[in-house]
């Protein structure tokens, strides 16, 4: 880490807009991969866009904080936390994507602040109290109303973004510690570089395609071979790792530069913007169980953050992600 590095200052309007265009790019790219999700893997897809995302790294962001020097780090034990979080959330939340409508698998998603909120009582000891946990019943209310176990819509590919929040809960726990001394294109670099890891690794052992025959499109996603992309699919994947790469990069310096209390309610964009994707590119539009899930779990988490931000205490609750 370069000695000149000071904590960053706190600027909530420039925390704010970075939030609101961090969820937009990480939206687009959602969508991009869902589009994609039923011809090429998920590895292949996701080592492409970290390749497109380390380039613009190296090649822009990091130049714009200072130089190549910002890949050196006092903090590589929380870079490595922080990737295996980001790659097993990701991972999880794409899988979900090739199985979901994108407006279910952004809600479910969104238990992220209440599993933040487990985790600060049995982590770090936090005292949480009668209201924020009423508030954790009502959002995993609108969990169970949405998954509908035991009924015939019940899919288990919506066990996936319960998944990717657990995961995600934990990196931005991990991201709020260290953010105050590490640049945004330094933990942006290191998630990428996660990513190639452990794509490269994946496409190495399941590429050739010999576990593809899978029904369940999940499953399909994950272990089909690679293929050689068509060129208006290459640039939808190219497109998608700068997405991915200004996304990290602009939702890491929202949390740099303000509470993360103020922070995270803008990140919720993503889900009307998932259900305008739904609706106008895949004919998907949430029943009424999943209007009600989706009204319980937004709004318990959404009041969750502003009695946080009321008591004027900071909590890292936020989304996929993060590199997305």
């Amino acid at each position: 880490m370069p000695s000149g590095l000071t904590l960053a200052p706190q600027n909530n309007a420039a925390g704010v807009m970075f939030a609101l265009a961090a969820g937009l790019c990480f939206s687009v790219n959602d969508l991009a991969i869902k589009l994609l999700s039923g011809d090429y893997a998920l590895h292949q897809i996701v080592l492409m866009r970290a390749l497109v995302a380390l380039a613009l790294t190296l090649g822009v962001l990091m130049p714009l904080e200072g130089g190549l020097a910002l890949i050196r780090t006092r903090r590589p034990w929380a870079h490595l936390l922080r990737g295996v979080c980001v790659v097993v959330s990701n991972m999880c939340f794409f899988l979900a994507l090739a199985a979901l409508p994108m407006a279910d698998a952004m809600a479910l998603f969104f238990v992220c602040p209440m599993f933040i909120t487990a985790l600060s009582v049995a982590v770090l000891g936090e005292k949480v109290g009668p209201r924020r946990w009423a508030a954790v019943a009502t959002g995993l209310l609108g969990v169970v109303i949405m998954l509908r176990p035991g009924s015939g819509a019940f899919q288990p590919a919506a066990l996936l973004p319960l998944a990717a929040a657990m995961a995600y809960a934990v990196l931005t726990i991990v991201t709020r510690r260290i953010g105050g001394t590490e640049r945004a294109s330094t933990m942006t670099f290191y998630i990428t570089l996660a990513f190639i890891v452990v794509s490269g690794a994946m496409g190495l052992a399941v590429g050739d395609g010999r576990l593809a025959a899978q029904s369940d499109p999940s499953l399909a996603f994950l272990l089909r071979g690679w293929v050689w992309p068509a060129p208006l699919d290459a640039a939808a994947i190219a497109g998608a790792g700068a997405l991915s790469a200004f996304g990290a990069w602009m939702i890491s310096q929202a949390y740099r530069m303000c509470e993360a209390g103020l922070a995270a309610p803008f990140e919720y964009i993503a889900l009307p913007l998932a259900i305008f994707w739904g609706a106008t590119v895949f004919g998907d539009w949430p029943d009424p169980f999943g209007w009600a899930g989706m009204a319980l779990i937004v709004g318990s988490g959404l009041y969750m953050l502003w009695r946080e931000a009321l008591r004027g205490r900071r909590i890292a609750a936020r989304r996929p992600s993060s590199l997305r």
